[in-house]
């Protein structure tokens, strides 16, 4: 399940990574110092950031530790939505996921910066679609299965015009963008690739088997040839729920390529709509396929619960219990949207609850600063 929407400090300390990892984007950067918020006050989208103290270099999140971070409607345009699950959960975010549609989004500085003075790490689902055609079909009346083949028939976003280099202005002018930021940020690009409801996924579109790796390599190549090495690449596949759903070795861009991997996955959404699925039984199957692929760390970048037979704070609470049994998973972001079903935890006392209580522990005590750079391995 997508959406399309959507201060830096330069480090101060040198570091050695692999090739594919987040680096520092060199000394011509200029530092622009912002003021943090801190975590235990979370300001509305117009009022200034409160000031915290001096950001801290080292690895995010902490090794031994693990984030939380938030998806909303409206991102970092409006944080009424982002404010309400903070009051929720009675913990700020450390992350927040926005998205932007290559058809019309051009880089905004401000949007990523907004989230960086909340103290939270950005996260860009960066889509190669105009996702103006999944607006229009949702408003005709079709099944979900019709709208997914309709959103996904856009010839001008086809993978093998990516790799054309029929983009490479557009995503130029990203990654000069993002360089220019100074602290790192994630980018997760082209998501759910593995399914068939969007443009860029191989059994949509017209594309062909390769065609997914090739145009991944290609804008990853164009950020390092920009410098814009500050990023975090995260490749996320939706939870596999039977055979009919791809495979993931043929996607795999390879290590060298990708810093954090993810997984999508909902409880009371399409095939885990009509009996209870634990998360283990929703994400198990496709975290142990991606743990063939890779030892990178492991985000689960959007997930929600319905509340289907009343269950959704039994299934947020034996959730958290379960993540710390997976290797590496260093972050959960939850999908605070009323879309289709209402996923949001603030409005359900039970929900809010569950959710405040789960991250209560040491385990989600982390902050983030433009300072810290992206954990790339078990030990930072």
């Amino acid at each position: 399940m997508g959406l399309a929407l959507a201060g830096a400090l330069l480090l101060a300390y040198a570091f050695v990574v692999a090739p594919g990892a987040w680096r520092d984007p060199g000394p011509d950067v200029p530092a622009q110092p912002r003021a943090l918020a801190t975590p235990e006050s979370v300001a509305t989208a117009d009022a200034p950031a409160v000031a915290g103290p001096s950001p801290v270099a080292g690895t995010f999140p902490p090794a031994g530790r693990a984030f939380f971070g938030v998806m909303t409607d409206k991102g970092p345009y409006d944080f009424t939505d982002a404010d309400r699950f903070a009051a929720a959960a009675r913990r700020a975010p450390q992350v927040m996921l926005f998205g932007a549609g290559w058809a019309s989004a051009t880089f905004d500085r401000s949007l990523f910066d907004r989230i960086a003075d909340r103290g939270m790490m950005p996260m860009l689902g960066w889509e190669p679609w105009d996702h103006t055609v999944d607006e229009a079909a949702r408003r005709t009346g079709l099944t979900d299965r019709q709208v997914d083949r309709l959103r996904a028939t856009q010839p001008d976003y086809r993978l093998a015009r990516i790799v054309r280099g029929d983009f490479d202005d557009y995503l130029r002018s990203w990654a000069e963008g993002v360089r220019s930021l100074g602290y790192p940020i994630a980018i997760r690009f082209a998501h759910e690739m593995n399914g068939d409801w969007y443009p860029w996924c191989e059994r949509a579109n017209g594309n062909r088997p390769g065609d997914y790796v090739r145009a991944w390599r290609h804008v990853h190549d164009i950020f390092t040839a920009a410098g814009a090495t500050n990023v975090a690449w995260v490749w996320s596949p939706n939870a596999r729920w039977d055979k009919t759903t791809a495979g993931l070795a043929g996607l795999y861009p390879g290590d060298d390529y990708v810093d954090w991997v993810g997984v999508t996955g909902y409880y009371g959404s399409g095939a885990f709509t009509k009996t209870y699925w634990t998360f283990d039984q929703i994400f198990g199957p496709t975290i142990a396929e991606i743990r063939a692929l890779t030892d990178k760390p492991l985000v689960v970048t959007e997930t929600g619960a319905a509340d289907t037979a009343t269950r959704k704070a039994q299934w947020i609470r034996e959730t958290f219990r379960s993540l710390p049994r997976y290797r590496d998973v260093i972050g959960l972001i939850w999908f605070e949207v009323d879309k289709e079903k209402d996923w949001r935890i603030a409005g359900s006392p039970t929900a809010s609850t569950a959710f405040a209580e789960s991250v209560a522990g040491a385990r989600y005590d982390s902050t983030w600063t433009p300072a810290m750079r992206p954990r790339t391995g078990p030990g930072g």
